[in-house]
């Protein structure tokens, strides 16, 4: 028999490179009827197996014999799986090949089970050496190789190594408390709690939402006020829009996420925010001379690859796009109102670049947020998980000319 938590991992493992599922949307579903226990032991193995695949693909080819990319689905997914527990955590090598043995079994691949305990006993015998023997790089971490080359264009191949290391380990868990009082560690950050888990029963009565140091920093640089008109361009689900004072005007171009939207500001007592279903490259001319803006632009998301294991496979940058929002949000403030640049991503290409190109006035930021400046650009922010134990974050304030 195959324990639930293999099995939910297994299912979400398979449906992330076989169907192109998220991660996260993928276990919510094969996790559903797990306890707690059992499901955190799932998506430790779901998350790990999907964030080491590079490298894990790469034990299988050399102690296989075999390509993964010809294995049958349902065979490459136990593999995978049962490699990621060899390899990196503490399975008894027995429990793992066994079962992921089982997992093929009860794909009604027969045919297959020889060959699956063939490579699973090989590599329980050679995974950890051969791990062990890699050179420090994107092959041994398991990025993508392009990533490694922008990190150590712009961070230098020590700082890289590190924030590949970084976000290979779980995140800190951090919320922000809307009302009431929580059972948590407050940080440095205002309103933001570090917690042991997060209280699924809070969230839904709104006295809390799950929000990283860093996306709690990018709100409150916005610095609105009451009486202050604001726009947010990218504004679901929500977590910095709320947190914003004024008069908040939220776009959202997708209608299910505008959906989500109105039922986060709802649910988290946000009467300010009035959300619009809009593209925001297309807002109505009525949309104009606000105080401030906040542009938290679609991106690579290089700064939150640890809380979502899938993204670096699918990760590409978005300069074009963030020039043109940028754009957007210069045109709809009044002549000296301000606009918050931000993205969670590390990457010079769609950060300093872009607001470079701007031409809008900068407002430094260092002597407000002093230990997240930018290591090379100290008038912006830039937070970095091996630094900073958060999420990788760049954030500038801009001003419209008077």
């Amino acid at each position: 028999m195959v324990s639930p938590a293999r099995r939910a991992a297994y299912e979400t493992v398979l449906r992330v490179f076989e169907q192109d599922a998220y991660a996260d949307r993928a276990f919510r579903t094969a996790a559903a009827e797990l306890d707690q226990r059992d499901r955190g032991l799932a998506q430790r193995l779901a998350y790990g197996t999907v964030q080491r695949v590079r490298t894990l693909d790469y034990a299988i080819d050399e102690l296989g014999r075999r390509p993964v990319r010809k294995l049958d689905p349902p065979v490459r997914a136990a593999l995978r799986l049962g490699a990621y527990e060899l390899g990196y955590l503490e399975t008894a090598p027995h429990a793992a090949v066994n079962e992921s043995v089982e997992l093929v079994r009860t794909a009604g691949l027969e045919r297959a089970v020889a060959f699956t305990n063939a490579v699973m006993r090989r590599l329980s015998e050679g995974i950890r050496e051969l791990l062990d023997a890699l050179p420090e790089g994107a092959l041994r971490h398991s990025y993508p190789d392009w990533v490694e080359e922008v990190w150590t264009r712009d961070l230098g191949k020590e700082q890289s190594l590190a924030l590949m290391r970084a976000q290979n380990e779980p995140p800190e868990l951090v919320v922000r408390v809307v009302r009431g009082e929580i059972d948590g560690e407050p940080t440095d950050i205002p309103g933001a709690y570090r917690v042991e888990r997060v209280d699924e029963t809070a969230v839904a009565e709104g006295r809390i939402w799950p929000q990283s140091r860093a996306s709690q920093l990018a709100g409150l640089v916005v610095g609105s006020a009451p009486g202050e008109r604001v726009l947010d361009l990218c504004a679901a689900p929500g977590g910095k829009a709320t947190m914003l004072a004024g008069e908040v005007t939220a776009v959202e171009k997708h209608p299910g996420r505008a959906r989500e939207l109105e039922e986060n500001a709802a649910r988290l007592g946000a009467a300010n925010v009035s959300v619009v279903c809009a593209d925001a490259l297309k807002l109505p001319p009525e949309f104009r001379d606000y105080d401030r803006a906040l542009v938290d632009a679609p991106c690579s998301g290089l700064g939150v690859l640890a809380a979502r294991p899938d993204l670096r496979w699918r990760a590409k940058p978005l300069p074009d796009l963030q020039r043109d929002l940028l754009r957007v949000a210069a045109e709809r403030v009044r002549p000296g109102g301000t606009i918050v640049y931000s993205v969670c991503t590390i990457n010079a290409d769609e950060n300093e670049a872009v607001v470079d190109a701007s031409g809008l006035e900068l407002e430094p930021l260092e002597a407000e947020w002093p230990r997240y400046t930018h290591p090379k650009r100290r008038e912006f922010l830039l937070t970095l998980p091996q630094r900073d134990q958060t999420s990788g974050f760049f954030i500038a304030r801009l001003r419209r000319p008077a």
